[in-house]
């Protein structure tokens, strides 16, 4: 089976601890990220094969559905996810700019991979929840018809879960526009 991604965010911190020890017990997975974030709620990011991954998630949601937030499982994950959630993508072309918010932190992971997946784009970074009152944003760049089809998708896909907050695409974002964001 291939690598996969998976997440459990949750109302409260206890019980977003006790999720993460569930998952771990649950299956052969490693966590990326497991912590606190805006406002109070407590994320679980994990990796592995596709059938742990899922056990994982089923179980965690499964046992704390009450406190339960929301969750994904992507069985097969664009490359460019995992450098974009530690920061590390290397971006060598500054074209168009596109920007997707969400209203919780697990669906702005479907966003950035229905985005990777529908156009020649690269993702720069997912920013999950930290310092925005639980809110999440993707930034991604590539020439201006794939980066509007690639924001278009993914607000697609989160628009059908409820939490599509907003968008933006900048065909030419200034330089010092860049330096901020790079």
């Amino acid at each position: 089976m291939g690598r996969a991604l998976g997440m459990v965010e949750y109302k409260t911190v206890s019980t977003g601890v006790l999720a993460a020890d569930l998952v771990l017990k649950t299956a052969d997975v490693k966590i990326i990220e497991a912590q606190t974030v805006c406002p109070g709620k407590y994320i679980v990011i994990f990796e592995g094969d596709l059938s742990a991954v899922r056990a994982s998630v089923d179980a965690a949601t499964a046992r704390y559905p009450e406190q339960l937030i929301d969750s994904f499982l992507l069985g097969n994950p664009h490359e460019g996810i995992f450098p974009a959630i530690y920061g590390t993508a290397d971006i060598k072309n500054r074209n168009a700019l596109g920007v997707l918010e969400t209203f919780d932190a697990a669906a702005i992971f479907v966003a950035a991979d229905e985005a990777a997946k529908t156009a020649e784009v690269d993702l720069i970074e997912i920013r999950v929840a930290r310092g925005m009152c639980g809110k999440s944003y993707v930034f991604l760049t590539g020439e201006i018809a794939a980066v509007s089809a690639a924001i278009d998708k993914a607000e697609a896909a989160v628009s059908e879960r409820g939490m599509f907050l907003d968008s933006s695409v900048i065909a030419s974002p200034d330089a010092q526009l860049w330096d901020t964001i790079l």
